[in-house]
């Protein structure tokens, strides 16, 4: 919940960002997909080559987020009344299913090594540009995931904290390829088994990262309300703001960076239209202070002093 309080609120300001942040990542990915793929060809790697080729997989997917993102920044219109922030929640999860299919075919790859390397095959010894170049790679998408990770907290991004994690599963890949290429060249023949092995950890390790990103995109494209806590602080601003008798009907969902609260508040049946819109009008403000960005449907009702309280979670 403290990320929440220091999110960028202004539709525009946060989109720009978005699509900067967006650009950084495509702009770094193709260069060091040109750069592995030349670095394993000169340097006898392939290891280091195919984790170029499977740097071009993050163009696609930079390309993707980027797409989204400028979707999600075009606002609301006649058609999209509630805002384009799905778009952000569909690139999540078409970025996590990328991170799945990538994860299996790394854990394909590395399982058919070690079969060659357990049945006499022998592995290349990569050259030292290899290693160097997989360091710098590493220090770089590491780099990418806190520059990036810090514009999702900052913009309420699920498609940046989502591509973060992407570029953190980039840097944890070639980490795997480095451990093999050091062990390659410094342990000997009988070591370069290594290299497989690591890979298919880290593919272990990407499925996770997936599985963590995919699931909270799932749940928002299916609308599930927000968290108890969050649904519970709803409940004590509501109650606690003068005017209010009562509420009931609490729906609660999310909408990219924007939570979506409907509501049935009962206020005094001699109460003036203007004073039960006053209500209406703090009732939304002490909920943006709360959560952030929120979109809320209040409708009012007069309160006849038998009803309860109801929360529908």
């Amino acid at each position: 919940m403290s990320d929440e309080r220091h999110i960028t609120h202004d539709p525009a300001s946060r989109n720009r960002q978005e699509k900067r942040c967006t650009l950084v990542g495509m702009t770094s990915d193709v260069c060091l997909s040109a750069v592995k793929i030349a670095t394993g060809i000169v340097g006898h790697s392939s290891a280091i080559l195919a984790d170029g080729i499977h740097s071009i997989s993050d163009t696609v997917t930079d390309a993707l987020v980027y797409a989204m993102v400028r979707l999600s920044g075009k606002g609301v219109d006649e058609r999209y009344r509630y805002g384009r922030g799905k778009y952000e929640t569909l690139a999540a999860f078409l970025i996590s299913i990328i991170l799945v299919a990538v994860s299996l075919g790394l854990m394909t790859e590395g399982a058919e090594d070690v079969w060659t390397a357990l049945h006499g095959g022998r592995l290349e010894r990569p050259h030292l540009l290899a290693l160097i170049v997989g360091i710098i790679a590493v220090v770089i998408k590491e780099g990418l995931y806190h520059y990036t990770r810090i514009k999702g907290v900052k913009t309420g991004s699920s498609a940046l904290k989502a591509y973060a994690w992407h570029h953190r599963t980039d840097a944890l890949s070639t980490s795997a390829t480095l451990l093999g290429v050091a062990g390659a060249m410094f342990l000997g023949e009988s070591w370069r088994v290594l290299d497989p092995l690591a890979a298919i950890a880290v593919s272990v390790l990407i499925l996770v990262l997936a599985y963590r990103m995919g699931r909270p995109a799932v749940e928002e494209l299916l609308e599930v309300s927000l968290p108890r806590e969050e649904q519970d602080q709803i409940a004590a601003i509501v109650n606690g703001t003068p005017g209010v008798k009562a509420f009931h009907n609490l729906r609660t969902r999310r909408n990219g960076s924007l939570r979506v609260v409907d509501i049935h508040v009962k206020v005094d049946g001699e109460m003036s239209v203007n004073d039960s819109h006053d209500i209406t009008r703090a009732i939304e403000q002490q909920l943006t202070e709360a959560l952030g960005e929120v979109l809320t449907n209040i409708h009012v009702e007069p309160y006849h002093g038998h009803n309860h309280c109801e929360k529908n979670n």
